[in-house]
């Protein structure tokens, strides 16, 4: 058998990625992916599965703490910056 570019063009014609899927929320009315619950209001099938409010404030403190710890750092290198000059 020879193994052209066109036998092999043809065999990877069926390789192509695909959209991806997206369904509506019954209650918020956001997009979200199939058989996973709305990032939105945390909904699934109905029922409410997770705590979006709880979530948000965790990621707020965690940014907080993310800055504070980057702030201590700049404030220390700028200390040794000025004690070596």
């Amino acid at each position: 058998m020879r193994h052209t570019r066109a036998h092999t063009g043809n065999r990877r014609s069926h390789h192509a990625l695909s959209e991806a899927r997206l369904s509506t929320c019954a209650k918020c009315g956001a997009k979200h992916l199939r058989h996973h619950a709305c990032e939105a209001c945390g909904t699934y099938r109905g029922k409410q599965v997770m705590n979006v409010l709880k979530d948000a404030e965790k990621k707020i403190k965690n940014a907080e703490r993310l800055g504070a710890k980057q702030e201590k750092a700049a404030k220390a290198s700028k200390k040794e910056e000025t004690s070596q000059a």
